[in-house]
């Protein structure tokens, strides 16, 4: 499939079948992951896979929509936050954005085999701790269901191009 078929088929998730991912799509999916771009390449992140099977109460804590934990497995995305990159001049860490880049790319490899996600932000990260045994210097920051969907996808609503894009200065 084109990039840009993938781009544009991507969508937010919110209902899940009870399918099995096959272990060889879920394989696929990671290792778009592990082949992320990361600031000077230091792959400061782990990825947690979590089987929802029997762990939907304690996964319920994290996030509370039911249709969180009807995918059969849930991915959690850890910052470990002394392999980060940090800007010199100003002590900017890029945990954040190696972060987000790594769950687009799991996410664009989920379309692209026809498994679907949705990019949850909005948990308790206390809970996250807890629930997942994180130890200090990690940080979840990420959470997706990953399974396939139950749902259609909406229209997707976003700004014009001119209202995004500047030209040379703001």
């Amino acid at each position: 499939m084109d990039l840009f078929d993938v781009i544009k088929r991507r969508y937010s998730v919110r209902a899940y079948r009870p399918d099995p991912v096959e272990e060889e799509k879920l394989q696929e999916i990671l290792e778009a992951g592990r082949l992320a771009p990361t600031a000077a390449n230091r792959q400061p992140f782990r990825i947690i896979v979590v089987r929802t099977a029997g762990r939907t109460e304690a996964l319920a804590r994290i996030y509370g929509r039911d249709w969180f934990t009807d995918a059969p497995l849930v991915l959690c995305l850890c910052g470990v936050e002394e392999e980060g990159w940090v800007r010199g001049k100003d002590d900017k860490s890029y945990i954040d954005v190696d972060a987000a880049i790594v769950m687009d790319h799991l996410v664009l490899a989920a379309t692209a085999l026809g498994l679907g996600t949705c990019w949850i932000a909005a948990f308790d990260p206390d809970a996250a701790r807890e629930v997942l045994s994180l130890p200090d210097g990690v940080a979840p920051l990420l959470f997706t269901p990953l399974g396939y969907p139950a749902d259609q996808p909406r229209p997707k609503q976003r700004k014009d191009l001119d209202d995004l894009v500047k030209w040379n200065r703001w």
